[in-house]
């Protein structure tokens, strides 16, 4: 059996509806994404789960409680797996950073990897924390089923960083909305997708949320 992680982003939040930055800033899931946490642990309690990995954040901690719960296993909470801290321009929305801060905006929005938000953090730092983290399951599981609860930037990150992709692309290269599920195996020629952002497990209204 080989290693598998499943790269979880959180429910819904006020940020996530609203298309506005958040990363250091920690908003509670919407009734909406507190349905989607729900929705993902009645559709994958069935897994067998090794562990389940999350972001300190409420917003993640929310998301993979039901599962945790019905599973009957402990959270392992990992700074390494926050967001990416997006400094000035915390729960204010593209329309006014890109007025206010515009330079950086550009700058930004150009190469992440290089070029942080104003007073942020670079993509390239984000990379680095959280690669720790998976280096940790991998030297604690040569197999098994994982669970990783995170954040929209910081998934894009990882799953660029295992799959060989600029992480400067990262905004480019892959989506990631709320309540979707990637997966990946780690087999002999390295990790592999088996699914990008899924949230077939999510009910037709909730796929179909606006600013998600």
């Amino acid at each position: 059996m080989a290693l598998t992680l499943y790269l979880l982003r959180h429910g819904q939040t006020e940020c996530s509806r609203d298309n506005a930055f958040c990363g250091s800033i920690d908003p509670q899931l919407t009734p909406d994404g507190l349905e989607m946490a729900q929705a993902f642990a009645d559709a994958y309690h069935s897994v067998d789960w090794s562990a389940i990995y999350a972001s300190p954040m409420q917003r993640t901690i929310a998301t993979a409680t039901p599962l945790a719960q019905k599973v009957g296993i402990e959270l392992e909470l990992r700074d390494g797996l926050k967001e990416i801290n997006y400094g000035k321009w915390e729960g204010q929305t593209v329309a006014t950073v890109s007025q206010e801060y515009h330079d950086d905006y550009i700058r930004w929005t150009a190469d992440p990897a290089w070029y942080p938000p104003t007073g942020g953090e670079l993509a390239v730092a984000i990379a680095s924390r959280a690669l720790l983290v998976i280096e940790e399951i991998k030297q604690r599981y040569s197999s098994g089923n994982i669970l990783i609860v995170s954040h929209k930037a910081t998934i894009r990150i990882m799953l660029c960083s295992l799959l060989g992709i600029d992480v400067g692309r990262f905004r480019f290269r892959l989506g990631c909305p709320v309540g979707s599920v990637s997966k990946v195996e780690f087999g002999a020629h390295g990790p592999l997708v088996h699914s990008l952002s899924d949230r077939t497990h999510l009910s037709e209204r909730l796929r179909s949320l606006p600013g998600t």
